[in-house]
């Protein structure tokens, strides 16, 4: 996104003085955010909050194109997937 996590944790409601920090933390694994925490940080990236969960770059990619989608086409998505 090019925005820094100083930045991305102030946008978040952090205390700027601490959301470096904070944000580092949470991106390197040490600390897990609580899911209030992980629903602001997907609003701010535009990504679904299961986007953070997935194991490879493909499911990723997968949950950020399903939750674009309409409920009509989810349910035509779930269709053709169940069909194979």
């Amino acid at each position: 996104m090019k925005i820094s996590q100083k930045e991305l944790g102030i946008k978040m409601g952090m205390d700027p003085s601490s959301a470096s920090g904070r944000m580092n933390h949470y991106e390197t694994g040490r600390h897990m955010p609580d899911l209030t925490t992980l629903k602001k940080l997907a609003t701010e990236l535009n990504v679904p909050v299961n986007y953070f969960f997935c194991e490879s770059e493909e499911s990723a990619t997968l949950a950020c194109l399903i939750e674009k989608l309409d409920d009509e086409g989810k349910r035509k998505l779930i269709q053709l997937l169940e069909s194979q």
